[in-house]
């Protein structure tokens, strides 16, 4: 049990600083694309998706996955990003049900559709990217 908890709780703490710092890139570029820019809801999605990604690579590989890379940095940062577009479906489809079909607030389903995505985000980046 204290193996599991080391291995993947511990790591997940500090993922979730990491997921924090991310969120707040995301929510704050959506924001931008969205309001400020008017860029279409699920256009400014993706985009702010693809920033808050690079930012969530960086600030994972410093604080959360530092010495464990076992792949060049150009392959890790395509495996991370490989790996997001999956989110990215996951994040524009929970976009698409809240806002189209359930009539929630843009800003409230970004929010919802991060909280979903970010567990998937971890356990890849855990399992597979940065496996020992």
């Amino acid at each position: 049990m204290k193996q599991f908890l080391d291995k993947y709780i511990g790591g997940l703490f500090g993922y979730l600083i990491v997921g924090g710092l991310a969120t707040i890139v995301e929510w704050a570029g959506f924001w931008l694309f969205s309001e400020k820019l008017s860029i279409e809801y699920l256009l400014a999605t993706a985009l702010a998706f693809a920033i808050s990604t690079f930012a969530n690579w960086l600030f994972g590989r410093l604080l959360v996955f530092r010495g464990k890379q076992q792949q060049s940095l150009l392959r890790e940062i395509l495996s991370v990003y490989l790996a997001s577009i999956v989110g990215l479906l996951l994040n524009l489809l929970i976009m698409f049900l809240l806002v189209q079909l359930l009539g929630v607030e843009k800003m409230i389903a970004k929010m919802a559709a991060t909280v979903l995505v970010f567990t998937y985000n971890y356990l890849v980046r855990k399992l597979i990217i940065y496996r020992k």
